[in-house]
This record gives structure tokens, C-alpha cells and sequence, in this order.
């Protein structure tokens, strides 16, 4: 039995010695080569379809602008929310530096009715 297996081992390095691929196909043609009259009238029709396969492509939608005016209004109102935050940053800063707690917002309180 051992001996079998060896013989099989012995086979198989031999096969892949010789291109064990190749010898897999034995009846494989070779490539055969085209002309450059040939391959220059594959190319031609190739590019035949694609111009046909182009022409029936939809274009691209066109992209949206906005104006000057509305780019400036947006970076107005931009501008006056960073006011905004930069105004309350800075109240809570110097209430920290010196020392005092800092003061919650003055939002009218809702009145308590006892009745």
C-alpha cells in the first residue's frame, strides 16, 4: 500500500514538472493572430456602438446655482446664530472668572395660581 501511494507521489512531482497544466490539455489550439487590417476594422466597429450607445444616453441634468443674493442672506443669518452663541459663551465666561455662578436664563416664569 505504501508502495502504491509512492508511486502516485512520484507521478503527480513528475506531471507537475513537466507543466502539468498543459499536459492537462493536449488538444488545446494555439491563438491565432489577426491582422492589423483586422483589428483595425474590429476597432472601428466598436467604436460604432458606443457612439450609437452615447447617442441614446440621456444627458446629465443640470446642476442648481444659487444666487449671489440668497448665498448672502444664508451667511447673514449664519453669521447672527454664531453672534448669538458667541455672546453667550462669553457671558459665561467671565461670570466663571470671577467667581459668580452663572445666571440662568431670564425666560418669564409661568405664574402658579393658588386657588
Amino acid at each position: 500500500m505504501m508502495k502504491n501511494i509512492d508511486e502516485k507521489i512520484a507521478g503527480i512531482r513528475r506531471q507537475l514538472a513537466a507543466g502539468g497544466s498543459r499536459a492537462a490539455a493536449p488538444n488545446q489550439q494555439p491563438r491565432r493572430t489577426l491582422s492589423a487590417a483586422a483589428r483595425q476594422r474590429i476597432a472601428a466597429a466598436q467604436r460604432k456602438r458606443w457612439a450609437a450607445a452615447k447617442a441614446q444616453a440621456k444627458p446629465a441634468p443640470a446642476k442648481r446655482t444659487m444666487s449671489a443674493a440668497a448665498r448672502n442672506k444664508i451667511a447673514a443669518a449664519q453669521r447672527k446664530r454664531w453672534a448669538v452663541l458667541k455672546k453667550a459663551e462669553a457671558k459665561k465666561n467671565n461670570a466663571v472668572a470671577s467667581g459668580k455662578k452663572p445666571a440662568a436664563d431670564k425666560a418669564p416664569k409661568a405664574a402658579t395660581a393658588a386657588t
